[in-house]
């Protein structure tokens, strides 16, 4: 059983208790395959989502339209509120339309920040998270998804910044936060809840708009304050 330096093996990257407890041996040969055999490798990568929450009747998400006015402090994974909640403060469709009526929750997410994309993230989003701890990579699996069963691509937020931070500047954002007194924790460059708690910190002092997202222009500013400090 061979795998990369960080445990994960085969095509869908499985960890050793993963394998064990949720890879099929789906062509019948008496190997869980995962390697060599595309029907193992996607029936055990069915099997693991369908037992870790994953509901085939719902979709794990929609791109959606924000007000000018939304709140961005209820952008965030630990907000989750029911479709028609999130209608009564002005979510919509990526096209404006209503949002179905359904009985279901969801959390808004911005993975680029106000100025990028929005999506409301089902049940189904979090079983992807339970997976890979990653909003881009849950939204990025989600969107191929769509894709392939065609369905339109993401319609708003072009205009974002698309390049990200790397880690030695996501060090130095939380370094500038921590000096200004904003506590982004660890200073190691995984940037986590504590740092997007410290820059929505930030952004409500310097009457920013708070989506909490690590931007260069942000780390400009950040690094223009400091720099300014006696």
């Amino acid at each position: 059983m061979r795998g990369s330096w960080a445990g994960a093996m085969g095509q869908m990257q499985f960890i050793p208790s993963t394998f064990t407890g949720h890879a099929v041996d789906y062509n019948g040969d008496g190997r869980k395959d995962i390697w060599g055999s595309l029907p193992d490798a996607f029936a055990s990568a069915a099997n693991f989502l369908c037992n870790i929450g994953w509901q085939p009747e719902q979709i794990w998400g929609r791109e959606v339209r924000l007000l000018e006015d939304f709140n961005l402090m209820l952008a965030t994974m630990d907000m989750k509120k029911t479709l028609a909640e999130w209608s009564s403060l002005g979510v919509r469709r990526s096209d404006w339309s209503a949002l179905p009526q359904a009985d279901m929750a969801g959390s808004i997410v911005l993975p680029q920040g106000y100025k990028g994309p929005a999506f409301l993230v089902y049940d189904n989003f979090r079983a992807i998270l339970r997976w890979n701890r990653s909003i881009n990579y849950a939204i990025s699996v989600g969107y191929l998804a769509d894709r392939i069963a065609g369905l339109p691509q993401i319609a708003n937020g072009r205009d974002a910044e698309h390049e990200p931070l790397s880690r030695e500047e996501a060090k130095e954002m939380q370094q500038l936060l921590n000096l200004l007194g904003f506590d982004a924790g660890p200073e190691d460059g995984l940037l986590g809840p504590y740092t997007s708690s410290a820059i929505r910190a930030f952004q409500n002092e310097h009457w920013l708009p708070l989506d909490g997202y690590p931007s260069p222009a942000l780390l400009k500013r950040l690094r223009a304050l400091a720099a300014a400090i006696p």
